[in-house]
């Protein structure tokens, strides 16, 4: 790929918080600092699902100051339905998802983008277990490593991590699926939905830094289940249900409005 066709390629972060009042501010901070692969330029497109702590306090200021473009649910629906509208709303040819804690470090960025920019790779997951995942329980160990290995056997994936949040799309590749998951079952239906379409899922080595129930830690051991199932019934639902593309060369709207801009 020339440097010329890098030029101006822009970046939708899509930023999901709930209750994160703690660690928004230095999320987005790092968000904002972080670099990018050459020609690439930065959005930050921030949902916020419902949140009782003040912490959409935080992104009205964001948002009135145009650092970001914010959504706010009245009503906490997931953390699914958060990333969906935040796919809605971007503008980006290129899109990445970033969870609103401090166990991911936005200065991955760079490596986890590179292979779209270049025109390598469609999907770019982050792996946690290419790099050295740091604090990580014992039992969410195993729930990934069962995950992982569901994806492999179901899909051919070939992938270390299904379940890490650092997942890169092109905006295309989201246009073509419809998308239905509301909870943290989202991140299997996009990899289940990704090898459905006959894309390759690339990855590269990131670092992590595990947080606790304690420190506000969401997910819980039946999304775990929730997510195995996911994986099962996707690899068995008719293609043309999992396209978001019409016979007709359409759109389909996925709830949230025409994503097929």
């Amino acid at each position: 790929m020339s440097i010329k066709e890098l030029v101006k390629k822009r970046v939708s972060i899509i930023l999901p918080v709930y209750n994160e009042f703690a660690t928004f501010q230095a999320v987005i901070e790092r968000v904002l600092a972080a670099p990018l692969p050459a020609g690439c330029s930065k959005e930050i497109v921030v949902v916020d699902d419902g949140s009782t702590d003040g912490t959409r306090t935080i992104l009205d200021s964001y948002r009135k100051e145009g650092i970001v473009i914010g959504h706010a649910s009245a009503l906490n629906f997931g953390k699914g339905m958060a990333v969906r509208i935040g796919f809605a709303l971007a503008s980006g040819e290129v899109v990445l998802i970033q969870d609103g804690d401090l166990e991911y470090d936005p200065n991955d960025y760079s490596a986890i983008l590179a292979p779209i920019i270049r025109g390598e790779a469609d999907v770019v997951y982050g792996s946690r277990f290419l790099g050295k995942p740091k604090a990580m329980a014992l039992k969410n160990l195993v729930a990934n490593r069962i995950l992982t290995a569901c994806a492999n056997l179901l899909f051919g994936a070939g992938i270390t991590d299904e379940a890490t949040a650092y997942k890169a799309f092109r905006a295309s590749v989201i246009q073509r699926m419809r998308l239905s998951s509301k909870r943290f079952e989202l991140c299997p239906e996009l990899t289940a939905k990704v090898c459905r379409l006959g894309y390759r899922i690339h990855e590269v080595p990131i670092s992590y830094n595990a947080r606790g129930i304690a420190e506000g830690k969401k997910i819980r051991a039946r999304d775990g289940f929730e997510a195995l199932w996911t994986l099962i019934r996707y690899r068995f639902t008719p293609l043309n249900r999992i396209s978001a593309v019409s016979r007709a060369g359409r759109y389909w709207d996925n709830g949230l409005g025409d994503t097929g801009r």
